[in-house]
């Protein structure tokens, strides 16, 4: 970086932007194409049983990044935290992995846009290109979602203000589509469609929550931002809990409306379940597109969050060095990382190109990477209540002594718990092909890892210290 480029992130959000971030990166797409299978999977109560017990368990994560975030309000969220408790590779291992998560999706709403458009208009599809696993790829079809990737990765490059004034004006869309949810459930739904209300068993269960990661994930991007957030470090760390608890709410509200539209059986063979039952609520085939309007919203929500994230992950490893310092780059004008935006924001260019078969890949193959970075946040939250009593907390969660370490230990054991479910043999057993996906991301990052200095002491200054063994590396 020249001398004459700006050195800090601007200050230009406040909490309704930071909270829009949060709670519109959980709510993307997912919950668009996804409700008709969690329903045939496990029933109405089986899937909303699983979404209170998937958001229960983040909001337990959520508790200890709020704390340490409070505390440590800086670019980066994990990055930062993992870093101070246990050095500079686990640092690396939990950011590489949160960064894979955010990757993922935002690859999927590249490829969720233009089916999404489809679905409105269905002769976009011209040109074929080729086939990727049973789905022929059109080149105007691909287009659609490299043009959102253009126009996101702009806005976000012109600054994280532009970037939450668009976040929230599209929550505020996506609020009013569950509000029409609610009232077509009560005007148009019938109690007997919600049948069966359990299904598939404990399979079943474990099906609908396996996506738990997936949908949530978004929550961190407040503290991926919070050296931008202009307001007390302890109110940083209650929208992290806030936006948890509110996309609870939003999925549970979603699976109960959606299943009181159409019987279980014409759900599951719906091409988008929700838009469909949407329709059948008002008796309209025109608020079936309205629908796809809020799940376009859903998709720029979550896109824009988890884009704006990521960036800010990259800036914060290359900065500490453990990334190139090419990405550490920040706009003269703009005062954003924008060659970490223009990297991201050319993987998601891409995305479209495998075709739509890559979502559900995309959607499974981040999420063990999610799990690894929050089980280390976890574990930090621990190690520094233990190591360093004294740190300034804003936002003490549980209180002095056993209460928080127990919220820590919770944590742990859940996380542990919830990533052992994607292992070979357990009810939601991922396929070769996110696996693959999986190992290409953590093959790179193994690049960079042996170049992360080891032997580092843990501690408040150890960013420091990892740039002084990067300098004296690079000048032998």
């Amino acid at each position: 970086m020249s001398s004459t480029e700006p050195r800090t992130l601007a200050k230009s959000l406040g909490n309704i932007d930071a909270l829009a971030l949060g709670f519109g990166a959980m709510i993307g797409f997912g919950w668009v194409v996804l409700t008709g299978g969690w329903l045939e999977s496990a029933g109405t109560l089986g899937a909303t049983a699983a979404m209170l017990v998937g958001g229960g368990i983040m909001a337990v994560v959520g508790l200890t990044y709020a704390e340490l975030t409070g505390s440590m309000p800086k670019a980066g969220g994990e990055h930062n935290f993992i870093l101070r408790a246990l050095g500079p590779r686990p640092s690396f291992i939990g950011s590489w992995g949160i960064t894979g998560g955010y990757v993922t999706i935002v690859a999927f709403e590249a490829v969720a846009l233009p089916r999404t458009v489809e679905y409105i208009f269905p002769g976009v599809s011209q040109i074929p290109l080729w086939t990727v696993a049973g789905f022929e790829v059109h080149l105007t079809w691909a287009l659609v979602g490299v043009a959102a990737a253009v126009a996101l990765t702009w806005i976000n490059i012109r600054g994280a203000k532009q970037a939450g004034v668009v976040q929230t004006f599209t929550v505020l869309f996506l609020l009013i589509i569950g509000l029409l949810l609610i009232f077509g459930s009560f005007a148009g739904g019938e109690a007997q469609n919600m049948q069966p209300l359990f299904s598939g068993g404990m399979a079943g269960f474990f099906a609908v929550l396996v996506a738990v990661p997936f949908l949530f994930i978004g929550f961190d991007v407040i503290p991926q931002s919070a050296e931008e957030v202009n307001i007390p470090a302890r109110r940083i760390g209650a929208l992290v809990v806030l936006s948890v608890v509110l996309a609870t709410a939003w999925y549970v509200m979603v699976v109960l409306t959606t299943s009181t539209a159409m019987p279980a059986a014409d759900l599951a063979g719906a091409d988008i379940a929700t838009a469909d039952a949407f329709g059948a609520m008002f008796g309209s085939a025109f608020m079936s597109k309205v629908m796809i309007a809020g799940g376009i919203a859903g998709i720029l929500t979550s896109w824009n969050s988890l884009l704006l994230g990521a960036s800010r992950l990259i800036y914060s490893l290359a900065r500490s060095g453990m990334l190139p310092e090419w990405f550490a780059d920040l706009h003269p004008k703009y005062r954003t990382p924008y060659k970490a935006l223009m990297f991201i924001g050319g993987i998601s260019m891409l995305a479209p190109f495998f075709g739509a078969q890559m979502l559900g890949w995309l959607v499974d193959s981040g999420a063990p990477s999610i799990i690894v970075a929050y089980f280390l946040v976890s574990v930090t939250f621990l190690v520094l209540r233990r190591r360093e009593p004294g740190m300034d907390r804003p936002l003490r969660i549980g209180g002095v002594g056993r209460g928080g370490e127990a919220i820590g230990w919770i944590s742990v054991i859940l996380t542990a718990a919830l990533f052992s479910l994607y292992m070979p043999g357990m009810p939601a057993s991922l396929t070769w092909e996110p696996w693959l996906i999986f190992a290409v991301w953590w093959a790179l990052g193994a690049v960079f890892f042996f170049r992360v200095p080891a032997g580092i002491t843990p501690g408040v200054d150890a960013e420091e210290k990892v740039l002084a063994a990067v300098r004296t590396r690079n000048a032998r």
